[in-house]
């Protein structure tokens, strides 16, 4: 079942004609998860064939205009293609009442009901849950209030071998109790241990999102032990100085972070336009930390399952 990020958007605060602001779309078993909404964005949908009706949950990071002024955009063409859905936003408070203004100048009736959930910008919340899936924002450390997100695969119950059932008699009852990591007790009294009985199931799977940010410690306890991490190097090392003053990372900054945090990858990208390669940031970076990589739009980043 798929775990995939598809990268549309990459530059920082200028678009180039390169790159398109920041946007991403995570595909999570098939529930998709549009993550901020910079210009563009629902031009890079089409031309990388993510259906538009397949987003219903649109996370915004905070409110500079990179990351969210696609998002008028895309909500007007929604309502145009006639789809009658909800769309829940997650994004600071104040979203809903700057765009309120452009959404009552749309044609004709609004199919599309926005729901606005409120982020917390003072600790790391629970967002978003299903049955496969959980969401987490926290708080970075930018200009204006800014929060990560964190979604994080629910892991799943032991596989009971079946091989198991048929020499221990196990009745249905139980197998439910030994799924969830009970051991199993025999009408001998012989108590069989759940590893015998059962197969561990996959690794649950996660990816964190850090753009706009400092360089910013609190945060490694949140993203610990990730899986892809996408972390911010607005500049390489020669900007140093600027990014500090401007709270933005280096490639450095990001690798840091990625090492104290033990990602298994790391990607960077919100590049400045001042820099048409995105190689220089991934040198820098992998003096660090060397699974790293400059994302490439359009490019999609697939996490496989492990046991």
């Amino acid at each position: 079942m798929p775990f995939e990020l598809t990268i549309l958007g990459s530059s920082s605060a200028l678009p180039t004609s390169e790159r398109y602001p920041t946007a991403q779309v995570l595909n999570i078993l098939g529930r998709f998860f549009l993550i901020d909404c910079g210009e563009g964005t629902q031009i890079q949908l089409r031309r990388l064939k993510i259906g538009f009706s397949k987003i219903k949950h649109i996370f915004i990071s905070h409110l500079h205009g990179d990351h969210y002024y696609g998002l008028i955009g895309l909500i007007s063409t929604l309502n145009l293609l006639g789809l009658k859905t909800e769309v829940h936003i997650y994004s600071p408070s104040e979203l809903k009442d700057l765009i309120q203004p452009q959404l009552n100048f749309i044609k004709g009736e609004m199919n599309v009901n926005l729901i606005f959930h409120p982020l917390n910008f003072k600790k790391k919340q629970k967002i978003y849950s299903d049955k496969r899936v959980e969401v987490f924002s926290f708080p970075l450390n930018h200009s204006i209030s800014t929060c990560g997100f964190l979604f994080k695969e629910i892991k799943k119950q032991a596989n009971i071998k079946k091989e198991a059932i048929q020499q221990f008699t196990i009745p249905i009852a139980q197998i439910k109790k030994i799924k969830a990591g009970a051991d199993f007790i025999t009408e001998n009294g012989e108590t069989i241990l759940n590893k015998t009985l059962t197969t561990p199931p996959p690794h649950p799977r996660s990816y964190a999102f850090c753009t706009d940010t400092a360089y910013h410690e609190p945060i490694v306890e949140v993203i610990k032990n990730v899986d892809l991490l996408y972390h911010e190097a607005t500049f390489p090392e020669e900007m140093r100085d600027f990014a500090a003053k401007t709270m933005h990372s280096t490639a450095i900054d990001a690798a840091k972070i990625a090492k104290l945090a033990n990602a298994k990858k790391l990607i960077i990208g919100h590049f400045s336009a001042r820099y048409n390669n995105s190689s220089l940031f991934e040198n820098e970076a992998r003096t660090f930390f060397e699974n790293c990589e400059a994302v490439q739009e359009g490019k999609t980043y697939k996490i496989i399952s492990k046991t």
